[in-house]
């Protein structure tokens, strides 16, 4: 288990910069030593927060993995060139306190990216001159995670895997495997949904994507409740409920699932407070579970929604 840091930047409502810390080291009490992160994430607020973490925590075991390529302003493949990437590859450095940075990802670039030699020579030379250790990308389609794959240097692939996501454990995860890609599965609790705590009558404050990006207004819809409608996801957590093992969250339950699948590298799911950190990372102790019932409510509710659009 690792810990995504998205909401410790924006887009999910404030995080207090005390709390914020508090749980990095709650996560990382508890045996988590990967955390995710992006440049853009609060413009930059996220990478700082991890940044101090990791010098206070001086734990050379930690590994951070980070993003670039939202920064700009419209996303096109032209805006993924050699000058671009040295600035911010500058910039996410000091914002983490390291020379060389352990994981950069390309961050869910335009589909042309993939198959741009010159994007992957420069990533290349990055590592060459050890300002990173390694990079992959990370993805939104099932297409884009396999023409990553195909490239001999790419060291991960970071995509949508979870119970409303299930497309990627029929090619992506067998590919990652067989070429010796590591897999991190974001998004794990589908925005939340899959955490059981949400209703009907659920309010997500004004600075929330799952309130202004139910649409796809802001960024790809697939980010906000996996691309699921609300309601649905909703009556999808009802038909899952009875199968959360006792002594257990939902949302461990829903996290166990993801680890069980084979391939599966890292699961990130985020944490608002040291509690929801803790919980997170313990949930790869439960016992694994029956996947035969999620099967039958992905393919009977979720299914029509998603599966072909991602």
């Amino acid at each position: 288990m690792g810990l995504g840091c998205w909401q410790l930047g924006a887009d999910w409502g404030e995080v207090d910069e005390r709390d914020a810390l508090a749980l990095l080291h709650a996560a990382a009490d508890t045996g988590v030593d990967f955390f995710d992160t992006a440049d853009v994430y609060g413009d930059g607020r996220s990478e700082t927060l991890v940044g101090r973490f990791l010098k206070e925590r001086n734990d050379p075991g930690i590994f951070v993995a980070t993003k670039m390529g939202r920064r700009l302003p419209e996303q096109t493949p032209e805006g993924y060139s050699r000058e671009n990437f040295l600035a911010w590859n500058d910039r996410s450095r000091r914002n983490l306190g390291v020379d060389t940075l352990d994981l950069v990802q390309l961050h869910c670039p335009p589909t042309p990216v993939y198959r741009t030699d010159a994007v992957f020579d420069v990533l290349d030379e990055m590592v060459d001159a050890k300002r990173i250790a390694a990079y992959g990308v990370s993805v939104e389609r099932v297409e884009e995670a396999l023409t990553a794959i195909a490239r001999p240097n790419v060291a991960s692939v970071q995509i949508i895997l979870n119970a409303f996501r299930h497309k990627p454990l029929e090619e992506v995860l067998p590919a990652a495997a067989s070429a010796g890609v590591a897999i991190i599965a974001r998004v794990p609790l589908a925005s939340g949904l899959l955490s059981g705590k949400y209703t009907k009558d659920t309010s997500f404050g004004a600075d929330d994507h799952r309130n202004y990006n139910r649409n796809g207004e802001a960024f790809d819809v697939g980010e906000t409740f996996s691309g699921v409608p609300y309601d649905v996801g909703l009556e999808a957590v009802e038909r899952l409920r009875p199968l959360v093992p006792a002594g257990a969250t939902m949302a461990q339950f829903a996290l166990r699932w993801i680890v069980d699948q084979p391939g599966v590298t890292v699961v990130i799911p985020g944490a608002r407070n040291v509690e929801q950190a803790r919980a997170n990372a313990t949930a790869a102790d439960l016992a694994p579970v029956d996947s035969a019932e999620i099967t039958r409510v992905y393919d009977e509710l979720i299914r029509p929604h998603v599966h072909d659009r991602w």
